[in-house]
């Protein structure tokens, strides 16, 4: 048995533009989509849909009620995720930070701008289909490297952390949001609103498959190509097993790996594109714990990392080149924001 790890030969790459290209039209799309949805089921059914988002409409309707003052939703919204947003810079990414800050500025003016349209009063269908759309416009922002801010920037962390999905926690926050609510206006939208929210993850879960792991077990009689292919297309590492069938006593190769659930279909793909007879297994994994490739949030060049590992003391020139390209392979040096140097022996 032997283990290889994230050393692809080749990596694969697209064109710089075409990701902010992405990124861009999926926040438009995302932003324009749930403030229809807040203008259309939110609004129709009086809900409070947890977060950032629901903590504006509870305080915009807790100034209107009690005090009588009339508050932009723009305002509120925006003020509330200053501060999420600048730890985000630090501790997620800018270029994810940035996005999102697009989205909920984008978000908080359309919402202001847009005219309540309701669809339906009735309280069932609206928690329904409106958590569908709250989480569909979730789902689309994630998928272009953003959020709609507030708590997503809690559950985004906690998922690059944990390696598993991390919106049923945001869940349990947003029930906390949901009871004050109650206590304010009645329990009775509050209860509808909790369907709201639990329609919402679990469209958020269906969707975005990122955050979910699965293992693939692969027979084949090539597995030293199959290897290399497959860490060419995911840079995930592979456990590379000697096996032999028991029907036929021949001996094979078995592949095992894990990857996100978002990449299983395109590795089956390729596997069967190069051995049609390869035997493929994949198992839903509940959590992995160690070294698991993931793609930055944080993007730096590697000429700066090149620039900090070359002015840095104590370090012989020959591991110059073997270190470099260890930082572009193990995404914790990046993701995690902490000095290129603490993760490798003192020489």
């Amino acid at each position: 048995m032997k283990t290889t790890n994230q050393q692809p030969a080749t990596v694969r790459t697209s064109p710089r533009w075409k990701q902010p290209l992405i990124s861009t039209g999926c926040v438009l799309f995302a932003s324009l989509l749930m403030s229809v949805n807040i203008k259309s089921f939110v609004r129709a059914g009086n809900l409070i849909p947890g977060g950032f988002t629901g903590l504006s409409l509870l305080l915009q309707r807790t100034a209107e009620t009690f005090f009588g003052i009339s508050l932009p939703y723009s305002v509120i919204n925006i003020a509330l995720n200053a501060i999420p947003a600048i730890i985000g810079f630090r501790m997620i990414g800018k270029k994810f930070t940035s996005y999102t800050v697009l989205m909920i500025v984008l978000n908080s003016f359309l919402v202001d701008l847009i005219p309540i349209t309701p669809i339906t009063y009735d309280p069932l269908l609206v928690s329904v289909f409106g958590g569908i759309l709250n989480g569909t416009a979730i789902s689309i922002a994630l998928f272009g490297k953003a959020s709609s801010g507030g708590t997503d920037f809690i559950a985004v962390y906690l998922s690059s952390r944990l390696h598993k999905p991390s919106w049923n926690f945001v869940f349990g926050i947003n029930v906390v949001i949901l009871t004050t609510a109650g206590f304010l206006f009645g329990f009775e939208a509050a209860m509808y609103s909790i369907i709201f929210q639990f329609v919402s993850t679990q469209t958020i879960n269906t969707l975005h498959r990122k955050d979910q792991k699965a293992t693939m077990f692969i027979v084949t009689r090539h597995g030293a190509m199959l290897e290399q292919k497959i860490m060419e297309c995911t840079r995930h590492g592979i456990t590379h097993l000697a096996v032999q069938g028991c029907y036929l006593k021949e001996d094979k190769d078995m592949l095992y790996t894990v990857l996100g659930e978002d990449e299983v279909k395109e590795v089956t793909a390729l596997v069967h594109s190069l051995d049609p007879e390869a035997f493929i297994n994949i198992v839903k994994s509940e959590g992995i714990a160690g070294r698991f490739y993931e793609e930055p949030l944080i993007t730096r060049t590697l000429n700066s990392y090149r620039t900090v590992i070359k002015n840095a003391p104590g370090i012989p020139g020959a591991f110059l080149k073997e270190i470099i390209y260890s930082v572009e392979l193990h995404s914790s040096c990046v993701s995690q924001r902490r000095s290129v140097i603490c993760h490798f022996p003192v020489w």
